[in-house]
């Protein structure tokens, strides 16, 4: 029907709005995070203090959707150990090592990954689009870490960066869950709030933020000679790069799906890039660029392309009544 159709164009028109908002917004959080960490926060308690506080925030929500935790306790604890702490662990941990653009290039492998998901996880076929996507994806990355340079990068920052990259395949894979569930989907406020409060305990454990050094919280941090209050940007890492971030994304993905929403997602990869350049004096060189282009070029493939669908089998029926197999003899 045409209003059906309309509201399904309007719902996805706020779905990839909601995506770019998303990718801006967790694009950001690595600018406000390396000056935090190079005043001398371990990258760790700079994760501790990003999901802690988010989940401070989401409390309340949290409590509004208190069924959740029975309803779907595999989703909520799966959610929290790879959307927020996992993701978030290894690419805060990766920057500490090596520049913020290469780090998100790599991380955002991501939705090739996923491609590696369908095929070999869901043993559903792939198109030869989506594989050429990948290997154009890894092309790339091979050009932006400068391969023909003996791995001029940290190694540990480099797998680090891959960790992220797995994790947020579990990111994109678990926001879709119960999607088309209908009114029995799972809120993803919800699901956000309770991932983050998993997020926190498991991050606690790892990071034992009681030996964290608090008064830098109340100094400065330099960013690329000028001096920023460090409660302004773990402000800006709270509220915009993890509460806004993921509330955006998440529902970007319901909208959506896991393919469209990570396509609009590389883009964290470009804002992360630039803003680094601008903020921070981070600068890439050409073929590093180039690579940069490359696997996000690999990425938008990869994900866009439309997984191959077997033939429908359709069964005729004969002139005296029988149901025909496709070959054409009585079934």
């Amino acid at each position: 029907m045409p209003e059906r159709a309309e509201r399904a164009e309007r719902g996805r028109g706020l779905g990839l709005g909601l995506a770019l908002l998303s990718a801006f917004a967790f694009g950001g959080s690595g600018v406000a995070a390396k000056p935090l960490i190079e005043a001398g926060l371990d990258p760790l308690h700079v994760v501790w203090l990003r999901v802690a506080g988010a989940a401070l925030v989401m409390l309340p929500v949290a409590w509004r959707h208190r069924a959740l935790v029975r309803r779907r306790p595999a989703l909520l604890a799966g959610f929290g150990l790879l959307a927020v702490a996992g993701v978030q662990a290894c690419y805060f941990a990766s920057i500490s090592r090596i520049p913020v653009g290469v780090a998100l290039l790599i991380e955002y492998l991501a939705p090739a990954l996923v491609l590696g998901w369908v095929r070999f996880v869901q043993r559903k076929p792939v198109t030869r689009a989506a594989a050429f996507g990948v290997v154009l994806a890894v092309g790339g990355l091979a050009c932006v870490v400068e391969v023909w340079s003996g791995l001029s990068f940290d190694a540990v920052g480099l797998l680090l960066a891959l960790g992220a990259a797995c994790c947020q395949v579990g990111y994109f894979v678990l926001s879709d869950q119960g999607s088309d569930a209908g009114d029995d989907a799972p809120d993803p406020l919800g699901v956000i709030a309770y991932g983050l409060l998993v997020g926190t305990l498991v991050l606690t454990v790892i990071a034992r933020p009681w030996g964290m050094d608090w008064q830098i919280l109340a100094s400065s941090a330099d960013m690329n000679g000028s001096a920023v209050p460090a409660w302004a940007l773990l402000g800006w890492i709270v509220l915009v790069a993890t509460v806004v971030a993921y509330v955006t994304g998440v529902v970007s993905v319901r909208r959506l799906s896991p393919q469209v929403a990570g396509v609009v997602a590389c883009l964290e990869a470009v804002i992360a890039t630039v803003l680094a350049w601008v903020m921070l004096g981070e600068r890439l060189s050409p073929p590093q660029l180039a690579g940069g282009a490359i696997v996000l070029v690999g990425a938008f493939i990869a994900q866009s392309a439309t997984p191959a669908k077997p033939e429908p089998v359709v069964a005729r029926v004969s002139d005296s009544g029988e149901e025909l197999s496709p070959s054409g003899t009585a079934a």
